[in-house]
């Protein structure tokens, strides 16, 4: 089987468009942070994400900054995190024009789902780290202290604390999408993920364990479930997947059995 992209481009035609497909994502990127950064400002993003740590401020609910560029640089560093998100589906679309034209034309059927599909748990990790685990950690770690000890957390520590967490639950929540894109392709079956649930189970424990906060074992439980069930949720997807894939296999077979005959 032969690839649509028989007419091999020369190597310098091919690194000529790699060039100009940075510079529209760095593009892309440019615009993105011009328009985080307005809207960190106009809707007052870092009062949002200030929320789950306002009960345990005391009096006034605001967090502190001991160094007179703090409030600048954490404004800078949200923009550019939201500047990410903006710009991740023309980053993506980029990406997917510069290698669709060496792609079989089943993979290019995988390759348009599995990115948006990443996009979506990108999203749905990043929701679960600011609703769920960031106020529970820490409802747990606030709560948990002498009465001699007085809480003042400047906002260049906490601003750290919720992108890191928010970042790193949005980006391991993309390991499933890695799972079903190789099913799809053909890399691993879905016999194969289902027999080696005990291992992964435990790798996802570990791996969990070494991104969430070690203070509380909490955060640790959350991720290890959610990561686990979309595991699960992978292997379902693999064998629908492989049956899809074994289908067309046994109409190709039929259809060239009746041309010989």
């Amino acid at each position: 089987m032969t690839t649509p992209a028989q007419k091999e481009m020369p190597f310098l035609d091919h690194l000529e468009e790699l060039r100009w497909r940075l510079i529209r994502c760095l593009g892309a990127f440019a615009v993105g942070f011009v328009i985080a950064f307005v809207t960190v400002l106009r809707f007052d993003v870092i009062r949002i994400l200030s929320k789950p740590i306002a009960p345990y401020l005391g009096q006034g609910g605001k967090l502190v900054f001991t160094h007179p560029g703090d409030s600048f640089s954490i404004v800078v560093s949200t923009a550019l995190i939201l500047a990410i998100v903006l710009a991740l589906p023309v980053i993506l679309y980029q990406l997917w024009a510069f290698l669709s034209p060496a792609l079989y034309e089943h993979e290019k059927r995988v390759v348009v789902p599995v990115l948006a599909g990443g996009l979506g748990l990108f999203i749905a990790g990043a929701s679960l780290a600011y609703f769920v685990v960031i106020p529970l950690t820490l409802s747990f770690l606030m709560t948990f202290q002498s009465e001699s000890l007085q809480a003042m957390i400047t906002a260049s520590e906490y601003f750290g604390f919720v992108t890191t967490l928010i970042l790193l639950f949005g980006a391991v929540f993309e390991l499933p999408i890695v799972i079903v894109a190789l099913a799809a392709l053909g890399v691993v079956q879905a016999r194969m993920l289902g027999r080696f649930r005990k291992h992964a189970f435990v790798g996802i424990w570990v791996a969990s364990a070494v991104i969430t906060p070690g203070d509380f074992l909490g955060t640790t439980v959350v991720l290890t479930a959610a990561l686990y069930l979309l595991y699960e949720v992978s292997i379902a997807l693999a064998v629908l997947m492989e049956r899809r894939r074994d289908r067309r296999r046994a109409i190709r077979e039929q259809e060239d059995q009746e041309a010989l005959a």
